[in-house]
């Protein structure tokens, strides 16, 4: 096994000869006569295990290689004991603001700088192993956390996707409905910063928004896929597909606290609703209503205008897009209608390649 490495720096070749003697069983010793020959060594030899390091030196003094190790980052890593034959405090406490491991004053006791120097050594190998399991650890669990995102996120998907196959869709609605909800969050993050919105944020309300029409596994299929206009009769039951799904993840409640379940429920009972009061179930009016919602909503309303459904054909997307912003499909909040308008190109790209495309995340 081949030994450790430890750099002596000092200009007095009988203090480097001590300082060899006493670790060159163990250690493999090199040395440097000035601080010009120590940046050499560690940069030759970037598996050095700790630094001796005298102050006062022709050419480059100590703290002329402190500064270099700081530059680079390496004193984190590679201990330095300084050695010297200053009593100045101030000297002293310029080498502890560097992040030196310790000061050891000439004339030094072989046997105490042999110790102290081990002792470090080990601190730092062991401090190093731990990083190491640290960052292994984090490694695994964040590979966890991602296999059981894409887990939950699957089986949301397949629960949105059986929905729309009974309403005679594809799996497509769900795919544009999530990526359009993104695009919305990203638009309203960057310019209206005053939502707090996170990263972690905006990937939950996308993810959540798969969930926005799970109520209508409630509504009976006369209504559901009656290819006319419905009765008033009928559209108040098919209204109740946004308290259908609320309940139903209302009975998860107990199970599901965290904040991506109240996302969900925001936008399945209320991505109907309108910021002037006329939207539905409970006619919220304004900041009542939770952004993710409205969100939700304008990307909702422009896809089911651009897709073709049994009820009705597909609007062109300059049409989809004209009908939102002269109100024809509700009022939406000034915030949302602004970011809707930045997504414009997004939107109509997104249109006309998504079956070329898989935007599944």
């Amino acid at each position: 096994m081949d030994k450790q490495k430890i750099l002596i720096v000092d200009d007095e070749e009988v203090n480097r000869t001590i300082l060899e003697i006493m670790f060159q069983t163990e250690f493999e010793v090199i040395q440097a006569s000035n601080g010009e020959e120590a940046i050499k060594q560690i940069e030759e030899n970037p598996d050095i295990v700790l630094i001796l390091l005298d102050i006062v030196m022709p050419v480059m003094d100590g703290f002329g290689v402190l500064e270099y190790m700081q530059s680079k980052e390496l004193l984190e890593v590679k201990p330095v004991i300084l050695i010297t034959g200053e009593t100045i405090r101030d000297s002293e406490d310029k080498a502890y603001s560097y992040g030196v491991a310790d000061v050891i004053h000439k004339p030094f006791y072989p046997d105490i700088v042999e110790r102290r120097a081990k002792n470090i050594i080990e601190l730092y190998q062991n401090k190093h192993n731990m990083e190491v399991r640290l960052k292994e650890q984090e490694k695994e669990l964040r590979a966890q956390q991602k296999l059981l995102q894409e887990n939950n996120e699957f089986m949301i998907d397949a629960l949105s996707t059986v929905v729309e196959f009974r309403s005679l869709e594809t799996g497509e609605h769900i795919r544009r409905i999530k990526y359009f909800t993104r695009i919305l969050l990203k638009y309203l993050d960057k310019y209206f910063p005053k939502y707090g919105l996170t990263k972690v944020q905006i990937d939950e309300i996308a993810r959540a928004s798969a969930l926005h029409d799970v109520g209508k596994i409630g509504i009976p299929d006369a209504i559901l896929l009656k290819p006319g206009r419905l009765t008033p009769e009928e559209f108040e039951e098919m209204k109740k597909h946004t308290t259908i799904g609320a309940e139903i993840l209302e009975s998860f409640r107990e199970k599901q606290s965290n904040e991506f379940f109240q996302y969900c429920y925001e936008i399945c009972r209320w991505h109907h609703e309108r910021w002037d009061g006329n939207g539905y179930p409970d006619h919220l009016v304004g900041d009542e209503i939770p952004i993710s919602a409205q969100i939700v909503a304008i990307a909702d309303v422009y896809d089911a205008l651009v897709s073709k459904r049994v009820y009705k054909g597909a609007y062109a997307n300059s049409d989809a897009y004209k009908m939102i912003l002269d109100g024809e499909c509700g009022q939406f909040a000034p915030d949302v209608i602004e970011c809707f308008q930045l997504a414009k190109e997004d939107f109509f790209n997104i249109v006309e390649v998504i079956g070329m495309f898989d935007f599944a995340d």
